[in-house]
């Protein structure tokens, strides 16, 4: 890894290998429902990636594989890539619980290309990835070297203008546009189990905007397809925003729409 083994790298690993159990039990997954048959797939990405049948799908920072394992199920043959031990580990074991195929790989996200050896028709990832890593330009090179000439990328990604928020309602507390430091935060527990008693809670974070994901993209050589906004998200954001379906939740009816999470997706030549 070289340079990029340096502190905030330690920190982030530490806080989600301590974080992975607490994840693969908690009722935030909900496991047992999973392995039921439970859809975990938002409707528009099975509509926007489409049929994905013998299809080989790589899902970059996968965490412990349920959205990868969704995408098994779909007929996909799938990988999935983590940088947490723990969390690729549980990924074999819920995939083979689930009697699925499987590939799970223990890799930083930016030695991709060397840790998987080969090229995808999909490379899909997001909901809390990119805020982990400093140099989406980077990620972006990364990706493209993925995909396969014909194949594209496909992201869903949390909003990053609901980061300008404080964690209790909409009151402006931080700048949409970042330096190239970190935002470092220090916060026991975990967004799946606010409550749960952890001691790696020291966390590096980048915000990058929509117009910086999207010209990191474009100038990787991938062309963007689709590029989509909506009005809801996949956790309790602020304890203002009201549930509306298994993992949805969204602004109390009146209040004026913001967007919470977005699409994209972008084709390699």
């Amino acid at each position: 890894m070289g340079e990029w083994r340096k502190e905030w790298w330690e920190a982030n690993r530490a806080s989600w290998d301590e974080r992975v159990p607490i994840h693969v039990s908690g009722e935030f997954y909900d496991v047992a429902s999973f392995k039921a048959g439970q859809e975990r797939l938002q409707p528009f990405e099975i509509a926007e990636v489409g049929d994905v049948e013998g299809m080989e799908l790589l899902h970059l920072q996968c965490h412990f594989g349920i959205d990868t394992l969704s995408w098994a199920r779909r007929g996909a043959r799938v990988t999935g890539l983590d940088f947490s031990g723990p969390a690729i580990e549980a990924a074999r074991g819920l995939a083979s619980d689930l009697g699925l195929e499987a590939t799970f790989v223990h890799s930083d996200v930016y030695e991709a290309v060397e840790a998987t050896g080969h090229t995808f028709d999909v490379v899909y990832t997001g909901r809390g990835a990119l805020n982990w890593l400093p140099d989406i330009e980077r990620w972006a090179g990364v990706a493209a070297d993925l995909i396969r000439p014909g194949g594209f990328l496909y992201l869903t990604e949390f909003h990053p203008f609901t980061e300008v928020f404080g964690d209790e309602d909409l009151t402006v507390e931080h700048d949409y546009f970042q330096d190239e430091d970190p935002r470092v935060w220090d916060e026991p527990g975990t967004y799946a189990d606010f409550d749960a008693e952890t001691t790696n809670n020291v966390t590096y974070e980048w915000n990058h905007t929509l117009g910086k994901v999207v010209s990191a993209v474009s100038a990787a050589g991938l062309g963007v397809e689709l590029l989509h906004e909506f009005d809801y998200t996949k956790f309790a954001r602020w304890p203002l925003l009201e549930k509306s379906g298994f993992d949805t939740y969204r602004l109390p009816e009146g209040t004026p729409r913001l967007p919470l999470m977005y699409s994209l997706r972008a084709r390699k030549g």
